[in-house]
């Protein structure tokens, strides 16, 4: 496996006390745990964002959210409104709550990421983990550093992706993460890619010079458990982000909708702050789980109503974006804008435009990237001279 390219020798991850000096403003990035938070905690972000910042919320690829623009914003009281709203219960390790879930969890997976949560924050030791370093319960399309997930014999703790052939029955999941997230700080500055270069220690586990196996054997140790290489027979597929009516296991159903370009302001917010539970999914999409079959209709229409997106063949199916101008001075486009413009219905492989070489926000597999540079577009390595939309669409069905 490559290792990644690092684009900084500084890990600078943005959260909700760390702002990210950005070009429109300080930009905070508030974490949310298996893209799950209540409607009453969407009304005060989106308060937050109309009284400091510039009006509205950005989904991320790890199923977060940013307030940007917050050039009114007093870090102290925006720190003390967001704790009072319960997103902020640790000071020390807010930036490392990085885990990821699918977006139809079921409640066994969803307990398992609140106790990782609690976990992670009570343990003074791993607010060391950089601020890139993610976990997973469940199967998701992210390159998570260390997930759990379910498996025959109980769960298959992965590193950087890789079965390495441990196995923990679902009480050991946490502890088997925790331990996992020692053993990469104990080895991360004794293989680590950017070693070679002076730029540091290691950010991920995929840095490190056979890291799963070094890091698997010492979890192996930790927790007594044999690991046994050659297995590999994970139960499940990552979720896709579920759009329209989706019946749960428990006879409850859910609502998925997608975010245009991962922005969502005004109707739309107002919209969703009267859902009593949320989660938001990696494809920049929010999904409202647990809903009595006779309230889904409902729900579908004022979504569509408010303008999200509740069909597969919408033209927003797959298709994602970095910030772009004005809110990041590296952009060369404002790539939104081009996208609402030549975004069309169609299907293929997912589509990501991005406003420079960095790749923001990028999805971890085959997709089609267009590129802003300072002579056009970049469809797959060639500038595109004649219609866009055409060119993307082309692309999408190699």
């Amino acid at each position: 496996m490559p290792r990644p390219i690092r684009q900084s020798a500084t890990d600078a991850c943005p959260g909700a006390l760390r702002l990210h000096a950005a070009a429109d403003g300080p930009l905070a990035r508030v974490r949310l745990p298996g893209g799950l938070l209540t409607g009453s905690q969407l009304a005060e972000l989106s308060a937050i964002a109309a009284e400091w910042g510039d009006g509205g919320l950005e989904l991320t690829s790890r199923a977060n959210l940013q307030l940007r623009a917050l050039t009114r914003a007093n870090p102290a009281t925006l720190a003390a409104r967001l704790h009072a709203a319960g997103l902020l219960p640790s000071s020390t390790h807010e930036v490392v709550r990085n885990i990821a879930a699918p977006p139809l969890a079921d409640e066994p997976q969803r307990a398992l990421v609140r106790s990782l949560d609690e976990s992670l924050c009570a343990d003074p030791a791993l607010a060391a983990l950089p601020g890139r370093f993610l976990f997973a319960i469940g199967r998701v399309p992210l390159a998570a550093d260390l997930a759990a997930t379910p498996a025959p014999d109980g769960f298959a703790i992965l590193f950087a992706g890789r079965d390495e052939g441990l196995r923990v029955e679902a009480g050991r999941v946490v502890e088997a993460l925790l331990a996992g997230a020692h053993a990469f700080l104990a080895e991360r500055g004794t293989g680590g890619a950017d070693a070679e270069a002076g730029e540091g220690k290691a950010w991920r586990l995929a840095e490190i010079t056979d890291g799963p196996r070094r890091i698997a054997a010492r979890v192996g140790t930790a927790l007594g458990v044999p690991v046994r290489p050659g297995r590999s027979e994970m139960s499940d597929e990552p979720s896709p982000s579920p759009v329209g009516v989706i019946e749960q296991a428990d006879g409850r159903v859910a609502v998925g909708a997608i975010v245009p370009l991962g922005r969502l302001t005004g109707v739309p917010a107002k919209v969703l702050v009267e859902a009593p539970r949320l989660v938001l999914t990696t494809a920049r999409g929010v999904v409202l789980p647990d809903l009595a079959p006779e309230a889904a209709d409902g729900w579908l229409a004022a979504l569509a109503a408010a303008g999200l997106a509740v069909e597969a063949e919408s033209r927003w199916t797959g298709v994602t974006a970095c910030a772009g101008r004005p809110g990041c001075a590296k952009s060369l486009a404002d790539v939104r804008a081009d996208a609402l413009a030549a975004t069309r219905r169609g299907d293929g492989l997912p589509v990501h435009w991005v406003g420079c070489g960095r790749g923001c926000g990028s999805p971890a597999g085959p997709h089609v990237r267009v590129e802003a540079t300072a002579g056009g577009y970049v469809v797959h390595g060639k500038l595109v001279a004649g219609d866009l939309g055409d060119a993307i669409s082309a692309a999408r069905r190699p």
